[in-house]
């Protein structure tokens, strides 16, 4: 975790959401959607209030509505699944535009869709205004194992570095005139599959004989002691702790 590594769903920005230590914001998300996936799913003005909840920090994080829009695109698989659960679920049966849809599938998507939503808006908000290195310090300082941790930055490294190789793999073979166009060319592609695995394999065991020559015995030396205090903590906890509220009501309204 030594030097900066920008990720395309961050946001570089100056807002007080964007200062927040990262262990804090990591904890007040965690909370934050714990809160939602407890919500029960008749309570449909609480999910409602959440969205608003969210809106407002996207504000205070100047992040633009377009923006997260886009990144919530990540979703559309689950929103898929959802809407086929009102047919093909069990059960009572109610007409809505002449077709007849199960009323626990309607349930069952709905909370799907909203529950998933609000997660994916909130881990989308996290990713904006966290730097990557920050978020794995913040789940370091949070006592996460840290092999983990140390797991997670190399994937996360190497899987730039991996579609770095891959792309120059396929220029090269533009260059030289190669176009898949159909089955008879899987042969090559295959090749190019195999080409990739061997050359991240070979470079994976440079790195780690030049780690343990540095010295590498297991764990990763702490170069930044990120720190909280009591006030950023406070300022963190305004939205879990405002969605539990909101959650509480929820289940005794």
């Amino acid at each position: 975790m030594g030097a900066g590594h920008a990720h395309k769903l961050y946001r570089h920005g100056h807002s007080p959401v964007h200062g927040l230590p990262p262990h804090c914001k990591i904890a007040a998300t965690f909370a934050f959607v714990v809160v939602v996936v407890s919500t029960p799913r008749e309570a449909m003005w609480a999910f409602g209030l959440y969205a608003v909840l969210l809106a407002v920090v996207a504000a205070a994080a100047r992040v633009p509505s377009g923006f997260l829009l886009r990144r919530l695109l990540i979703e559309v698989p689950f929103v898929a699944f959802a809407v086929l659960m009102p047919f093909v679920a069990e059960g009572e049966q109610v007409q809505v535009l002449g077709l007849s849809l199960s009323v626990s599938g309607l349930w069952g998507a709905w909370n799907v869709l909203a529950k998933g939503t609000l997660g994916v808006a909130a881990s989308v908000l996290l990713a904006s205004t966290t730097e990557l290195r920050a978020l794995l310090l913040g789940l370091q300082r949070l006592k996460l194992p840290p092999l983990l941790v140390q797991i997670a930055s190399f994937m996360i490294r190497y899987g730039d570095v991996i579609t770095g190789e891959l792309r120059r793999m396929s220029i090269a073979r533009r260059s030289r005139g190669f176009e898949a166009r159909g089955v008879r060319h899987w042969g090559v592609l295959a090749k190019t599959a195999g080409a990739l695995f061997i050359r991240s394999y070979e470079r994976g065991e440079r790195v780690y004989l030049a780690m343990v020559s540095r010295g590498y015995t297991g764990s990763m030396p702490v170069i930044d002691d990120v720190t909280a205090s009591r006030a950023q903590w406070a300022y963190a906890a305004v939205l879990p702790v405002t969605a539990l509220a909101v959650c509480l009501m929820g289940w005794t309204l």
